[in-house]
């Protein structure tokens, strides 16, 4: 699964030049922590976020409040590619304690992926999850051949054939589906109940 399977997308963004006033409403009306701050050609300029806005309003130290998100912004962004592994991703926000992250497609912003998007594929139901694995293992073959099971994000598939290079397949495409934690596939007789 990659950052494009989960992103938000488009993404709610805000410009260097946006009032902080407007760029605060935005942030409370989507329910966002943070928003994406472009450019005209829709490129990463930085990133805006809760702790930058009441930071703004309430300083340590007497300054004057920012006019715009040009003036709050943070300009170091960690950001990553539309390819990137959903694994390899979650584990960058744990570590680094990040709640939104930019997904970048060709440098230009694609969406965005927030802890919660991760909940979301987790939370799948069963049945949903054993509808998308059967519709992948249909585009790649018979779609009878197949007996799909899902318990708690764990899929079973039983192959009617006997191909150690299908079963692999058959493998890789079930946990390609967003929400599926482990795949495994066995040769045996199809059995055919009500598949969940």
């Amino acid at each position: 699964m990659r950052a494009r399977d989960i992103m938000n997308s488009p993404a709610v963004v805000t410009h260097p030049e946006t009032l902080v006033k407007s760029a605060e409403a935005a942030l409370v009306q989507h329910g966002f922590t943070a928003l994406p701050v472009v450019d005209d050609d829709d490129r990463l300029a930085g990133i805006v976020t809760e702790a930058d806005f009441v930071e703004d309003r309430f300083p340590a130290e007497p300054k004057r409040v920012a006019n715009t998100v040009d003036d709050i912004m943070t300009r170091q962004v960690k950001s990553v590619d539309i390819n990137t592994d959903v694994a390899q991703l979650a584990r960058m926000m744990l570590d680094e304690h990040l709640r939104c992250v930019p997904v970048l497609d060709r440098g230009k912003l694609a969406g965005v992926v927030t802890r919660r998007d991760f909940l979301r594929v987790l939370a799948r139901p069963d049945k949903a999850l054993a509808q998308d694995v059967r519709m992948r293992l249909a585009a790649f073959g018979d779609p009878a051949r197949w007996v799909v099971d899902v318990r708690d994000g764990e899929v079973t598939i039983i192959d009617r054939f006997d191909s150690d290079r299908d079963r692999e397949v058959a493998v890789v495409l079930a946990e390609g589906v967003p929400g599926v934690i482990r795949a495994q596939c066995y040769i045996g007789e199809l059995e055919r109940q009500e598949e969940k």
